[in-house]
Parts: C-alpha cells; sequence; structure tokens
C-alpha cells in the first residue's frame, strides 16, 4: 500500500502546482450550487432592465441541460422526483429567457411540477421572493420579520442582530422588498398553476408567530408590543433607511454584499424598488461583481452558472495546506506564493462579528478572497494551517492574531459557531421562516468545533488540560448522535462531522479508547461502502440523519479515512480498503469526484468543489504515509 501512495501523491502534486495562478492562489474551478442561481440571474437581468442576451441564453442553456428526464430539476443528484422551488425558479427563468411555454422542455417541467404537488411545495424563501418579485406568488400581506425590528434596540428580547450574518444580509433586502411589495410580470409569461392566496399565508405566519412568541410579547410594554407587530407610520422612512444603509455598509470592494450572490440579487432588487436606476454607482458595481461569479461548468458543455460565491481563499489554505503535508516546505516557490497571497487577505476590519466579543481585535479569514469584513471560522484555521510553516516575524504575528481571533470566538457554550460569538437565540429559532433552523441562527457545531480543536491541538500544541479545549471537547462528546456519529453542519454530511470530532479530540489528546471515541469508530465501519469508499447522500442533511449514497465519493472517503488514521495505530484492513478505493479513483473522475459535499443550506444549496476531489485524497493520503511509511 505505501509503496502505490508515493507515485499518487507525486502526481496529485505535480497537477496543483501546474494549477497555481500568478498571484499565488489557487482557483481551482466551479462551486456548483445547482441552477436556481442561475434562474435568478435571470430574473434580475430581465427584470430590471439588464441587457445581456447572450449570457441570458447560455444561462437558458444550461438549465435545460440540468433538467430532468422527468421535466423537473434537481437540488442534488439523486433527489427523489425534483424539487418544486428549483422546477418552479427555472419554468419561469426560462421563459423570462425568451422559451415558449409550449416548448417540450416546459411542457414537462409543468407536468413534473404539477406531480410534485405545485405552489404549496415551494419550501424555499428566497424561491417565494423571487418568484414574488416578477410576480408569480403573491407578497406576504405581513412578512414574518416586519421592518419595524430595524428600530428595536439590542435590549428589546428581540433584535435585528439576533439573527445570523448570512440570514441578515437576505433579511434586509427581503424586508425592503416584502414592504414595497414590487412585481413585474412578463405577459406572455405562462404561470405554471393557479397561484396560492395569500391570505392564507398571512394568517398561518400570524399563528404560528403568536404561538412562539406569545410569552416574550406579554413580557414587553404596550408601546414595545405595538412596535414589534406594526411599524408607526413616521418611522416607516427611518425603518427602511436603516435597512438600505445596513445593505450600504456591507457591500464589498467588488460590488457585492458579503460576496453572496443571492444577496447580492436580492439587494438589487430591493434598491431598484426604492428608487435606484441601473446607472447609480452601486448598482452597476454590484452587476459587475455579480458578472465575476459566472464560471464554466465543465458538467454542462461549459455553459456559464452563476456561483453563490468564489472559494479562492478556501482552496488556496487547503491546498498550501495539503502540499505541505505531503512534503513541500515553506520555502518552495508555491507555497511561499500561496503564503503572501493568504496574508495579504487577512482580515484588518473590525465586522459585525465583534458585536459579542469583549475585546475584538482583528485577525481571521474569510472564504472568498474579495471578502474584507466577514471572516470565518474555518477558514482562518485552513488559513492558518497553510501560513505558520513559513518563515519571517510577520507571518508569526499574522498566526498570532489570528489565533486571538479564533479563541476570542468560543461560544459561551464552548463550542464554535461559523460567522459570530452566541448568536444562537431560542427565540430566533421559532420565528416562522422557512429555514429558520438552519439559516436564522449561528451555533456552534460538530464540524466547526472539531475542526477548531483539531487547529489547536495539532497546530498550535494546546491539549484538553486547557480549560477552554476541554470545554470545547465536552461541547463535542454532549453533541454525538445516539448512533454515534456527529452531525457536520457546512459538509455532507454525518461523515463530515465524524471526521472533523474525531480529528478534533484526537488532536487535544482525548484517548483513542475513550467510549465516545470508539463508538464514532465503530459507526464509520458499520457505514463504509462494499469497494472500500465511504459515500453519503446530502438527503441526510433533510431527514437529519445518515443516508447512504449508491457509491463512494472521493472526499467523504478521505474524511472518513483520515478520522480513523487520527485514532489508530496501525492500519486496519478496513483503512487500507479505504486507502485503496482513493488509490484507484482518484484520477478517474466521474460521480466519485462530482457529487456535491459541501452543504449551503438543508434542502435547498449544497454545494460542488471541483477542489474537494484532488485536495482531500491528497491531505489524507499523506497523513496515512506520514503515520504509517515512517515519514515520507
Amino acid at each position: 500500500m505505501l509503496q502505490r501512495i508515493q507515485p499518487a501523491v507525486d502526481a496529485l502534486i505535480g497537477g496543483l502546482l501546474q494549477r497555481q495562478a500568478a498571484d499565488g492562489s489557487w482557483r481551482m474551478g466551479f462551486i456548483e450550487g445547482g441552477t436556481t442561481m442561475d434562474a435568478a440571474a435571470v430574473f434580475l437581468l430581465q427584470s430590471i432592465g439588464i441587457r445581456k442576451p447572450k449570457l441570458v441564453r447560455a444561462l437558458a442553456e444550461r438549465m435545460l441541460a440540468k433538467q430532468t428526464q422527468d421535466g423537473a430539476w434537481l437540488v442534488y443528484p439523486d433527489e427523489e422526483g425534483g424539487n418544486a422551488s428549483a422546477t418552479a425558479e427555472c419554468y419561469y427563468a426560462l421563459q423570462y429567457a425568451g422559451l415558449s411555454p409550449n416548448e417540450p422542455a416546459l411542457k414537462k417541467a409543468k407536468e413534473a411540477f404539477e406531480a410534485l404537488g405545485g405552489m404549496k411545495q415551494i419550501d424555499s424563501l428566497l424561491t417565494k421572493f423571487r418568484l414574488a418579485v416578477i410576480g408569480r406568488y403573491p407578497w406576504p400581506r405581513w412578512f414574518p420579520v416586519p421592518l419595524s425590528i430595524m428600530m428595536l434596540p439590542p435590549s428589546s428580547p428581540i433584535h435585528f442582530f439576533q439573527f445570523s450574518g448570512y440570514a441578515r444580509v437576505h433579511m434586509a433586502p427581503m424586508m425592503l422588498l416584502a414592504d414595497r411589495k414590487p412585481g413585474s410580470k412578463f405577459p406572455q409569461v405562462q404561470s405554471l398553476t393557479e397561484p396560492v392566496r395569500g391570505g392564507n399565508e398571512f394568517k398561518r405566519l400570524m399563528r404560528s408567530w403568536h404561538a412562539h412568541f406569545r410569552l416574550p410579547i406579554q413580557d414587553l410594554s404596550e408601546q414595545r408590543r405595538k412596535g414589534l407587530l406594526s411599524l408607526p407610520a413616521k418611522l416607516h422612512d427611518q425603518a427602511a433607511g436603516r435597512a438600505e444603509r445596513y445593505m450600504l455598509d456591507r457591500i464589498e470592494p467588488d460590488g457585492t454584499l458579503h460576496g453572496y450572490s443571492s444577496s447580492t440579487l436580492m439587494m438589487l432588487h430591493a434598491l431598484h424598488a426604492r428608487g435606484y436606476s441601473m446607472q447609480h454607482p452601486v448598482m452597476e458595481k454590484a452587476v459587475r461583481g455579480l458578472e465575476t461569479l459566472f464560471f464554466p461548468d465543465r458538467l454542462t458543455a461549459a455553459l456559464p452558472s452563476m456561483q453563490i460565491t468564489t472559494s479562492a481563499l478556501w482552496d488556496t489554505a487547503l491546498t498550501s495546506h495539503a502540499l505541505q503535508a505531503a512534503g513541500l516546505t515553506g520555502e518552495h516557490p508555491a507555497v511561499a506564493k500561496a503564503g503572501r497571497y493568504l496574508l495579504d487577505r487577512q482580515h484588518t476590519a473590525l465586522g459585525d462579528w465583534k458585536r459579542n466579543v469583549k475585546r475584538p481585535v482583528a485577525g481571521g479569514w474569510g472564504f472568498s478572497d474579495v471578502n474584507t469584513i466577514n471572516p470565518d471560522v474555518d477558514d482562518t484555521t485552513a488559513a492558518m494551517r497553510a501560513v505558520r510553516g513559513l518563515p519571517g516575524s510577520s507571518v508569526r504575528q499574522a498566526v498570532d492574531r489570528g489565533l486571538q481571533w479564533l479563541l476570542a470566538m468560543q461560544n459561551s457554550d464552548g463550542g464554535w459557531a461559523a460567522f459570530e460569538r452566541n448568536v444562537d437565540s431560542r427565540i430566533i429559532r421559532w420565528v416562522p421562516l422557512d429555514g429558520a433552523e438552519d439559516a436564522a441562527t449561528d451555533p456552534s457545531t460538530p464540524d466547526l468545533t472539531g475542526r477548531t480543536l483539531e487547529y489547536l491541538g495539532r497546530s498550535a500544541g494546546l491539549t484538553s488540560d486547557h480549560a477552554y479545549i476541554r470545554r470545547g471537547a465536552d461541547w463535542l462528546y454532549d453533541r454525538q448522535e445516539k448512533d454515534g456519529s456527529w452531525y457536520g453542519r457546512w459538509g455532507v454530511c454525518y461523515i463530515y462531522g465524524t471526521w472533523a470530532a474525531l480529528t478534533g479530540l484526537a488532536a487535544v489528546g482525548e484517548p483513542a479508547d475513550h467510549p465516545q471515541i470508539r463508538k464514532a469508530v465503530d459507526w464509520l465501519f458499520r457505514v463504509q461502502q462494499p469497494d472500500g469508499g465511504f459515500g453519503e447522500s446530502c438527503a441526510s442533511d433533510r431527514v437529519k440523519r445518515y443516508l447512504p449514497l449508491s457509491y463512494s465519493t472521493l472526499s467523504q472517503t478521505a474524511w472518513a479515512l483520515d478520522a480513523l488514521i487520527a485514532v489508530h495505530d496501525r492500519p486496519l484492513p478496513a483503512m487500507e480498503r479505504a486507502c485503496d478505493y482513493l488509490l484507484t479513483h482518484v484520477q478517474r473522475g466521474g460521480p466519485a469526484a462530482d457529487y456535491p459535499t459541501g452543504a449551503g443550506l438543508p434542502g435547498c444549496l449544497y454545494m460542488r468543489y471541483d477542489s474537494y476531489a484532488i485536495v482531500w485524497p491528497l491531505l489524507v493520503l499523506a497523513n496515512y504515509r506520514a503515520k504509517y511509511g515512517g515519514g515520507h
């Protein structure tokens, strides 16, 4: 086995070195997120008069290429039957792109949509808003989060900043849109079905809101209670102005809102509804920023697709770390160039994350290389893994700042979240928003807590003898599933979370024979596929329990094997079979490489990272060789 690893590692290293960009980054290709962002882009371009006919045609071609034989569209490849939200968006977007509703593809789409259950099966709030903007879904008479929330101070039982940062950048434009209720119908567009009635939606939301918030609202004064449920006319403009200002203050240098295409598209619709012309500098720059997010999809003949964001910083950090694990030193030109690229993008400005930190000091890294104010825990540890071995006092200072930021972001419960500290209000989880539990809060998660512990243990030399590391380890033990796995929020899903937890616990010195660690190991062995690999469906994310994929994937096999390496002093036969799977398939491509194993929003958004099928196998093969082969 060890003799086979070296040639594979050398081949992967050679391929990665050839793909490094001139600025030192690795831009490993596409973050594929389905078709909903393509549809949303078409809605924007066509509804507010941005003339991009070639782009619109190309986006339409890609949507048609992704349509299933049954006529529906999917959110992930093995989704059963189809996805109502994605199918509705593509059906209307194709008509906005100029296709006749009598085209066979659209006739099949309409039939598939009705078979899925029609409009009542649309469970994505973003989809409802996108369709409402084009006049194909009723605006709610009362949005679950009223514009009045912008006027409530942090002392209120509920206020705007209790929502997660990634929710807020979507909510601000959505609240403005729900308040203005624009709607631009193309007369030639044929509706899918009779639209759902807004009154029923309104009553459902009101019942849900009052059922969940009865006690908190009773605790408020009468004046506050009225202010929460309805906005006095004299304060309306002020609240709308605050929502607008919130967006404008969080526009990145490239013109996008927090670097996300989804929030930027919503912002453009909202500002347009507020009277901004397309010649306004903010609008023009935002459109230019969106254009940089289009990328050719190799799986659909290089047709362009809109990415949710770019992953250059994430890819660069992961790749540089994997190359160093495989034997490249900090003096290697590729590693040194990558280090300079990463160091130049360490954050120096205080963002919203500072709100719950006593003595905030900037020092984190973000996911996208255009991000300057929205660092996250995972990218920060990834960047520090990649640069900490480089020479120079400036590197040590950067790592020290990053470590200070990372430790300051530990939640009060002992775990780590993605973007902010202690943004996990129980009240917010009760807000009647589709996906509120997964998107509206930013709680501690096993994957981020495990990855943080892995960095602190393996790279910073800390152990569970330190009080704050002990709290993180105990938090993980408390969140283990009954079957022995852990749920991963930002990857698919239980394999990902179990890998992060096990490697984190091992790195901080937790014993391999700990009963809960053994239980997790036994679970991994139970879910191993007959071919030696590991594969888990995105459907696990929807039902919140492990569901196997019918085939193994490279990234999930790498995660599982890495977890097993972390807690075994010698390779067991099952581990050798996993290693053999990677060596056999790592250069082949196909479904094993192309299945989406990144998670965005459960049930709505999953990402296929082109980098994952290369970087994770390289890292784990290097770890296998280092532990069981006497070094490299």
